[in-house]
């Protein structure tokens, strides 16, 4: 896909809900109502205000957090890195330029910083400065050095391991987005999109033109010309949580592995070793939590948020404010008058462990306290959307017993990847 904007990951739903939708969610409460008195004993909830715990079912029996694992990953990378922290790519070369033709007689290269979020935008930045540098024409190759990421690979499953054929991948994608005459019709929308949004002429589409493959290698004496810094990490979390976006575990791996990343969560939380289990940062196959870690970890996302100048709903999706698939989950929840109100993260695995939801969030009742909560359906298997709105109607039952709720106001738009990034020119003149 050649947009940053990871909304084609959602499913059929989208986030519009249709007429046939409606039918199916009104068809949907019908049966909650009817299950729900069965079907209650098998959740696994807990909601903690102020004052101590207000429920808790089943709140130290382990379940699968499935997504949820992303509010740990957030807080790991929150605490090590900082909210403002930037991902630098640079990007060089080696061999002769020759600035009255515009062509370069060597290999462009580029030393990845790890960021986790340069999609396409980002290298339209890329090429528009060098265009502006007077290089038009590389007579060589894509040199990868270091982490460098391009574009999705939607997590742990389906991502490559090997460094140098991922490293080769990420430089093809890289070409490609270099050279117009290679884009497809969404490389073409994306750029149609950038150029809207910041006031560009899309008739002047930039070309750096690669006649070579991809290389990767360390190799090589490399002058460097451009410096690519990242949205901060505050932004990136966002876009990644919103979306829940599994290719999350880039920023983990950065950080240590998953030992490490499972010692530190336990440790946040005054666990022992083995009271939790985290396979992937991204919540993909088999992690173990219990809903009231859940809550505790989600407690320390917004404690932590608080020190660095945050609010948690800069970090997290809130319902009927972001987009994504909170909405066609809760369509309750994100209509008026709780439109803004609940600040969370949902976890949902299809196959794994029988299938689970789980949601945990929080909300601010009219007179101030804050309730956290969590409640997870495991064994869910083909029925998420039934589990949904049984969750849905707990969490308005919970909010109904505090007096309501108080909305957040509805924020800045979801930033691209491009939004914040900044490019700077290393080599000067040009």
């Amino acid at each position: 896909m050649g947009s940053s904007d990871p909304r084609w990951r959602l499913d059929s739903w989208g986030n519009d809900v249709g007429p046939s939708t409606r039918v199916a969610v009104l068809a949907i409460a019908v049966a909650v109502v009817a299950g729900a008195a069965s079907d209650v004993d098998r959740l696994h909830s807990i909601a903690v205000g102020n004052g101590g715990f207000s429920h808790s079912r089943k709140a130290d029996r382990a379940v699968n957090p499935a997504s949820v694992v992303k509010v740990g990953t957030s807080l790991w990378a929150l605490d090590r890195l900082r909210a403002g922290h930037r991902y630098r790519t640079v990007f060089g070369f080696i061999g002769t330029w020759d600035r009255g033709t515009g062509v370069l007689d060597g290999d462009l290269v580029v030393r990845g910083g790890a960021d986790p979020d340069f999609q396409w935008e980002n290298a339209y930045l890329i090429a528009r400065e060098l265009n502006r540098m007077g290089l038009h024409r590389v007579e060589g190759r894509v040199r990868v050095q270091g982490d460098f990421w391009f574009g999705w690979e939607h997590g742990v499953e389906t991502r490559v391991l090997d460094p140098r054929q991922r490293g080769e991948r990420m430089g093809r994608r890289l070409i490609s987005a270099l050279d117009p005459a290679r884009w497809d019709r969404s490389h073409e929308n994306t750029w149609l999109a950038m150029c809207q949004r910041r006031g560009w002429d899309s008739s002047e589409r930039p070309l750096v033109e690669v006649t070579g493959g991809v290389r990767v290698s360390d190799l090589g004496e490399v002058v460097p010309l451009l410096v690519h810094l990242s949205n901060p990490l505050a932004d990136i979390l966002r876009r990644f949580n919103v979306y829940s976006n599994n290719d999350i575990v880039r920023i983990a791996d950065g950080l240590g592995d998953m030992g490490e990343f499972e010692a530190y969560v336990a440790a946040r939380l005054g666990l022992e070793a083995g009271q939790i289990e985290l396979a992937t940062a991204s919540g993909e196959r088999r992690n173990r939590m219990s809903v009231r870690q859940m809550t505790a970890l989600l407690i320390e996302l917004r404690n932590e948020a608080a020190e660095q100048g945050l609010e948690l709903h800069e970090l997290l999706p809130v319902i009927g404010c972001d987009p994504g698939a909170t909405r066609r989950m809760f369509p309750s929840l994100a209509a008026s008058p709780l439109t803004g109100t609940v600040i969370c993260k949902t976890g949902t695995l299809t196959n794994t462990d029988g299938g689970v939801a789980v949601l945990a969030g929080t909300f601010t009742s009219p007179d101030g306290e804050a309730v956290t909560f969590a409640i997870a359906a495991p064994g869910a298997g083909g029925r998420l959307q039934y589990w949904r709105q049984l969750q849905q109607r707990w969490v308005m039952s919970l909010i109904e017993e505090h007096g309501g709720a108080v909305p957040v106001p509805c924020g800045k738009p979801l930033p691209f990847s491009d939004t914040f990034a900044e490019v700077k020119r290393v080599l000067s003149g040009g």
